[in-house]
């Protein structure tokens, strides 16, 4: 599998926030009742007392962090990554599983799937706080939050030596920045992405900030990206890749002075961007 190819399955930020938004009103308040494992072996496999530690308890409410949802059941958090595949769905008992639904939720009066081709997804069970859990107690701040402010992200930068697009993407710095909104927001902000992060200026760093939280909060209002993979809980592609300048455009020309794109290998993902644009 090339490296193009990789960076066009993975759902970001949006993509999951997007499948929470769906999942939350429909799984609040339902009970579970059966769980069926058809495929134990995702990214890490699922333990074998899995259906039993979840039948009986009902969700409770669905939060996120980073690129995780956090399903909370009576007695604890179920903690989902979607991985580059994965997906949720809600379909009523009597449809037919399809090859890749490896775990089927049956609640009060429809299922759950969780359905994976490339099984690179997984799904973890704590009875601790959730936050605290070995996959989640060392990431970064949330984009969208507070505590990421421009001066963080330029003291985040400052320190560092490697790309700048590779900082961005680093979630121990900031979570849910992936290749596809690291990419689009370097060039609204004019900054080349092999740049050294720490020749990032206070401004060039308050620009970026801006476009990363718009382009995030844009992405989430028109349902995420549309990747070969992805859909939301309602098993409908997003909407948001019409309007990308940069990512996947290789030699196109530049939607803003027409040079012709041009793509480079940065922390082994492609990276698309104008050399007049961003000099």
């Amino acid at each position: 599998m090339s490296l193009s190819t990789i960076d066009r399955l993975m759902p970001e930020l949006p993509e999951v926030e997007t499948v929470r938004r769906g999942l939350a009103p429909h799984l609040f308040g339902q009970k579970i009742h059966k769980v069926l494992v058809r495929q134990y072996s995702l990214r890490w496999p699922i333990p074998d007392d899995f259906c039993e530690v979840l039948k009986g308890q009902t969700f409770q409410e669905i939060d996120r962090r980073g690129k995780y949802l956090l399903m909370h059941l009576t007695h604890g958090t179920l903690i989902a990554h979607l991985g580059m595949s994965g997906s949720f769905r809600l379909c009523d008992s009597d449809i037919p599983f399809k090859k890749h639904d490896h775990v089927i939720i049956t609640l009060d009066n429809q299922t759950l799937r969780y359905h994976d081709p490339r099984r690179f997804g997984s799904l973890h069970w704590t009875t601790d706080q959730p936050l605290t859990h070995a996959l989640l107690a060392k990431l970064g701040p949330e984009p969208l939050c507070d505590s990421f402010t421009a001066q963080y992200l330029f003291e985040m930068l400052n320190r560092r030596k490697k790309a700048v697009k590779s900082c961005l993407m680093d979630h121990h710095l900031v979570v849910g920045v992936g290749n596809i909104y690291a990419a689009e927001a370097l060039f609204k902000a004019g900054v080349r992405p092999d740049r050294s992060a720490c020749t990032v200026t206070p401004e060039e760093a308050k620009k970026l900030h801006t476009h990363i939280r718009y382009l995030l909060k844009r992405a989430i209002d028109q349902g995420g990206t549309t990747l070969r993979d992805f859909v939301n809980a309602d098993d409908q592609p997003g909407y948001f890749q019409q309007t990308l300048a940069v990512y996947g455009r290789a030699s196109d020309p530049c939607r803003v002075c027409n040079t012709r794109l041009e793509s480079m290998i940065i922390g082994q993902r492609s990276s698309v961007f104008c050399p007049k644009c961003q000099q």
